[in-house]
Parts: C-alpha cells; structure tokens; sequence
C-alpha cells in the first residue's frame, strides 16, 4: 500500500508548489482575469441597456408613426373632402351659369322671334293693303266705266249712310 499512499516529502512539496502557484496566480493572473470579466460583464450590462433604450426608442418611433399615419390619413381625408366639396360647388355654379345663360339665350330668341313676327305681320299688312288697293282700283276702273254705274253706286253709299 505504499505504492498508493504519497510521502511527506511530496505532500510538502506538493504543498509548496501549489501554494506558489495559487500566490503567483492570484498576482499576476486573477486580477487580469477578474478585472477582464467585470469588463466583460459592464459591457454586456451597458450593451443590454443600449437594446432596451433602443428598443424603446423603437417602440416611441413606432408610436409615432402610427400617429403621422394617422394624421396624414385624416389631412388626406379632408383634403379629399374639401376637393370632392369644391368640385360640387363649381359643378353646381357651372349648372346655374349654364342654366341662366340658356335661359337669357331662349328669352333673346324669344324676342327676335317676336320681333320678326311682327315685322312680318306688319309687310303682310302692308301687302294684303296693297293687293287690297289694286284689286279695289282694278274693280272700279272696271264698275266705273260708265255713268250708271258711278251713279248706283253713289245712291248705294247714300243709302248705307242713312242705315248707319
């Protein structure tokens, strides 16, 4: 069992090794290696703390958007409205325009018409007048050729002054 069981001598130097390894570790590498890990762990707690802040700021960001969104959809919605509104108003004030227009155009024909009615009532006035004249003075150059005539009809006219 000997082989199994260290000496004293080796336990000692054993001893001696490993505490100058862990005292020559514990100045020259732990403090590196503790100080590297609190770097490490500072810039996993800054760098997570930069996501939350951006991931925040996205979600403000994404508020925000929404909220332009809205807001262009009712600036478009009511410019829309406003358009659709000006076009009735200048689609109805070009019916009243047209409307009005015709209807001072129907008058004005109207008028000529009437006016072109009456200047040709006045020349067939004037015609049946003339036509009226040679006819009576073609009927009486005719009748009043002889004094027999002349003298009945006279007594004729005579007789109708009295009756009236």
């Amino acid at each position: 069992m000997e082989l199994l069981t260290p000496g004293t001598g080796l336990i000692i130097w054993q001893l001696i090794v490993f505490v100058g390894l862990f005292f020559l570790l514990s100045k020259l590498a732990w403090k590196p290696i503790i100080n590297s890990l609190k770097e490490r762990e500072t810039s996993i707690q800054d760098a997570l703390s930069t996501a939350e802040r951006a991931r925040l700021e996205m979600a403000q960001l994404k508020s925000d958007n929404e909220k332009l969104l809205k807001e262009a959809r009712e600036e478009r919605d009511k410019i829309l409205r406003e358009a659709r509104e000006a076009s009735n108003r200048i689609k109805d004030d070009a019916q009243v325009e047209a409307k009005k227009s015709a209807d001072k155009i129907i008058e004005e024909a109207r008028a000529a018409i009437n006016i072109e009615k009456q200047a040709a009532l006045k020349e067939v006035r004037t015609q049946v007048a003339l036509f009226s004249l040679e006819v009576a003075e073609k009927l009486m150059k005719k009748n009043l050729t002889d004094d027999k005539a002349q003298k009945e009809l006279v007594e004729s006219y005579v007789k109708d002054i009295k009756v009236n």
